[in-house]
């Protein structure tokens, strides 16, 4: 007889709340196993690897309709996990390589040295997306992007760096506040979004700048890595909304 657990144990051993694990199953996303004779949730091991991949996508950033899409790709558990796990450890790797950077930084500030050394961005370059830039905006695009980039100081790359956070911070503040897209405070944030993508190099931005941002928006939502800046997919819909607002509203 395999072994089952109650919704309050998986809850507990999974750092979550019996009222998530009943809206995954509402929504076809956790159902449990088996219902009791007292018409309680009952999980088997299965269903505890599908929560784990499922609290492990949503860490990554994606949304519950994404994390459907995700699960339902036809893997096998254990070719599914080890695709998850491949992508886990290169954001760990990521991640590890950006304290360490902002580590360094902090012991310089303690010692009363400069922090801007070539060390300070590791973990931050956008390297990465080289080949991407490069399809969805042409190579002259990224050459471009690349070299504005390198021609600023560490200290204009830090301001810059820092004023996106403080933007990225202020836009998932209002989010779990319930702020109304169409109101002062949320367009007072999609203002401060556009002057951000202003400052991005011309051969980034191109002459329909409004339908450039509305774009922007669409791929906020669509692609999961620039969804977790927004805390998710809902936070991402909440950006794109209120942009759409100020481009019918300004532009």
């Amino acid at each position: 007889m395999k072994q089952l657990w109650t919704i309050q144990e998986v809850a507990k051993a999974a750092g979550t709340t019996s009222r998530t694990l009943r809206h995954y199953d509402a929504i076809g996303l956790l159902p449990p196993a088996s219902l009791g004779e007292n018409g309680y949730r009952l999980y088997d091991a299965a269903a505890l690897i599908r929560l784990q991949r499922i609290l492990a996508l949503r860490n990554l950033g994606l949304g519950l309709p994404d994390i459907a899409r995700v699960l339902d790709d036809g893997l096998s558990a254990e070719d599914a996990l080890a695709a998850l796990e491949q992508q886990l450890l290169l954001e760990t790797t990521r991640l590890e390589r950006q304290i360490a950077s902002i580590r360094r930084t902090r012991i310089a500030l303690q010692k009363g040295r400069s922090p801007m050394t070539e060390n300070m961005f590791d973990g931050f370059q956008h390297e990465q997306y080289k080949e991407e830039v490069e399809e969805r905006w042409g190579a002259d695009a990224y050459a471009r992007s690349d070299a504005w980039w390198k021609s600023k100081s560490d200290a204009e790359k830090l301001a810059w760096q820092q004023k996106l956070s403080a933007l990225n911070n202020d836009w998932q503040d209002a989010v779990a506040r319930g702020v109304d897209v169409t109101g002062e405070e949320a367009q007072a944030l999609a203002a401060r979004h556009v002057d951000w993508l202003r400052d991005l190099p011309q051969a980034m931005v191109p002459d329909d700048f409004g339908g450039y941002i509305l774009g922007l928006g669409e791929m906020y939502v669509n692609d999961p890595r620039f969804a977790t800046n927004y805390s998710g997919e809902v936070g991402a819909t909440f950006v794109r909304d209120a942009l759409k607002v100020y481009v019918e509203t300004n532009l």
